[in-house]
């Protein structure tokens, strides 16, 4: 059984920083992607970054690129997101999840295990 664990949520006012980790066990971390998604209240959820299997390759919404940073540990099982500069439109609960391929794509339907979420807020 495959378990995902975010951590690292908070209150942060605008412009500061937050560094989001995600801990996963239950199969071999390193064969797959990994991607982070979030959703705010009364909106779907959406893709905010995504990085493949070995970390080489890493995609993100148009929304956070520049402030926002991905990566992996595989010797650790944990994904990264360190998220900067950040805006209160950034507020939402953010979700990490494990793909079932490798490449790191944007569809939620590419994920099949998901975390729990970590509430992400953003005041102005």
């Amino acid at each position: 059984q495959v378990q995902l664990v975010e951590s690292g949520g908070g209150l942060v006012q605008a412009g500061g920083s937050l560094r989001l980790s995600c801990a996963a066990s239950g199969r071999t971390f390193s064969s797959y992607a990994m991607g982070w998604f979030r959703q705010a209240p009364g909106k779907e959820r959406e893709f905010v970054a995504a990085v493949s299997w070995r970390g080489g390759t890493t995609t993100y919404a148009a929304s956070v690129k520049g402030r926002f940073t991905i990566s992996r540990d595989n010797a650790k099982n944990t994904v990264y997101l360190q998220m900067n500069r950040l805006k209160p439109e950034d507020t939402a609960v953010y979700y990490c999840a494990q793909e079932k391929g490798r490449m790191g794509t944007t569809s939620n339907h590419a994920y099949d295990y998901w975390g729990q979420g970590t509430q992400v807020t953003v005041s102005s």
